[in-house]
């Protein structure tokens, strides 16, 4: 009999209750999963301590962890009172995404939820080398809490690109509609569809041999073909038209501008390995996860939201 599929929640190393928690706890109980709590400890400077003095390395490591553990025994006791069934460990590892990928391989994983980390002077998100590492190559799909608005999400927001390149398949927005549709669904949530066209990036790709898109009126033409390959996807997947907003402007102000107005608790979008310094699907995603105006949830093609 295979395993049970389950949700892993990453614990801050800090111990701290965080957004991520109370999401989490609503999320299992949404889905009706068991979930698995996780912190990664690691102290560079005690474990050079330790070349030199194992034994207290040892005590003082050992020590640490069992606090560490203990309390994460305690918060998982608060949980199970809430019927959440959980489990919890802590793991001494400098180095989280393998054993994230272990992780991976011994137990079927639906989702992971991590907290993003908040930078305060900038009311802004910083993003960790681990939250990037998850992101570009994690293939379970990856939920970022940035915000205790709502513990169970009330508003989901599925944003598309209908002109996905030769290395982007179309089918992909399917996957990322459907991971919103089950997630609005199990969280009794609304669901809304967006899109924006960003007619002045053709018209920048079309600066190297004149203002064509402008003078000719090609980017009214690309800007209605767009909405109607949005409208059909949206049709195909049964959301009405006061759900769908097909948006002209900048990508990353408009989307910003969109989850505010609307209060979203959480942006579902797709990232793919992808050549460059980022490897994200683009610079809108790129930019758009720097700034996360709410929680993500970061799918790749072919991986599922379970339900």
């Amino acid at each position: 009999m295979t395993q049970s599929q389950r949700l892993l929640l990453i614990a801050p190393s800090a111990m701290t209750r965080t957004p991520a928690f109370d999401r989490a706890a609503a999320l299992a109980l949404a889905m009706q999963l068991p979930l698995h709590i996780v912190a990664f400890d690691y102290s560079q400077a005690l474990a050079v301590a330790g070349l030199f003095a194992p034994e207290q390395f040892n005590r003082a490591r050992d020590g640490y962890l069992q606090t560490h553990r203990q309390w994460l025994v305690d918060q998982a006791g608060l949980l199970s009172k809430q019927g959440v069934e959980v489990t919890s460990e802590v793991v001494w590892v400098q180095h989280p995404y393998e054993e994230i990928l272990n992780f991976i391989t011994e137990m079927p994983l639906a989702l992971i939820i991590k907290d993003a980390q908040e930078e305060s002077a900038y009311k802004r998100v910083f993003f960790t080398p681990l939250d990037w590492q998850l992101l570009r190559d994690c293939p379970v799909p990856v939920h970022l809490v940035t915000t205790a608005l709502n513990a169970r999400p009330r508003n989901v927001l599925a944003i598309i690109d209908v002109l996905r390149d030769e290395d982007q398949d179309p089918v992909f927005n399917d996957q990322i509609i459907s991971a919103a549709a089950k997630l609005a669904a199990v969280c009794d949530a609304s669901l809304e569809l967006l899109h924006v066209y960003d007619w002045t990036a053709i018209y920048v790709q079309d600066m190297g041999i004149g203002a064509l898109p402008l003078a000719s009126g090609i980017h009214e033409m690309l800007g209605a073909a767009q909405h109607e390959a949005f409208a059909a996807i949206a049709e195909r997947h049964g959301v009405s038209p006061q759900r769908r907003h097909f948006i002209v402007g900048a990508p990353v102000p408009s989307i910003c501008e969109f989850v505010s107005d609307h209060r979203t608790d959480v942006i579902v979008m797709g990232t793919v390995q992808h050549k460059g310094l980022s490897k994200l699907i683009g610079t809108t995603a790129e930019h758009l996860l720097h700034r996360a105006p709410c929680s993500v949830l970061a799918i790749k093609p072919g991986r599922m939201l379970q339900s």
